[in-house]
């Protein structure tokens, strides 16, 4: 069952921004993303390169990594420029006034 997991308030990211968290219970780095009002959370680590994504820059709902320039959509996680193949893990978000959370777990 999936548990809901406190990341940040929403409050704190402007438009266009994206930050790492480190939320207890989960093992790794997880991203959030705020575009058009819309929060959006990820893995942060590149599925090719090994590196957190947050390291790199936002485009739109495009998130490109830092270290060979490979892409993916943050809304579904799919790769969109090599070198990178492999989808990112997405996860479902819940905001609740200010808080945002999301939906960890099987």
């Amino acid at each position: 069952m999936a548990e809901k997991i406190f990341l940040c308030r929403k409050s704190e990211m402007g438009d266009g921004s994206m930050r790492q968290v480190c939320p207890r219970g989960i093992d790794g780095e997880l991203a959030v993303y705020r575009v058009n009002g819309s929060i959006y959370v990820t893995d942060d680590l590149c599925t090719h390169g090994m590196v957190a994504l947050t390291g790199g820059d936002l485009e739109g709902t495009t998130v490109y990594c830092p270290l060979h320039g490979g892409a993916f959509d943050i809304c579904s996680g799919k790769a969109t420029e090599k070198p990178c193949t492999t989808p990112l893990r997405t996860y479902e978000v819940v905001v609740e006034n200010d808080d945002v959370y999301c939906l960890y777990g099987e």
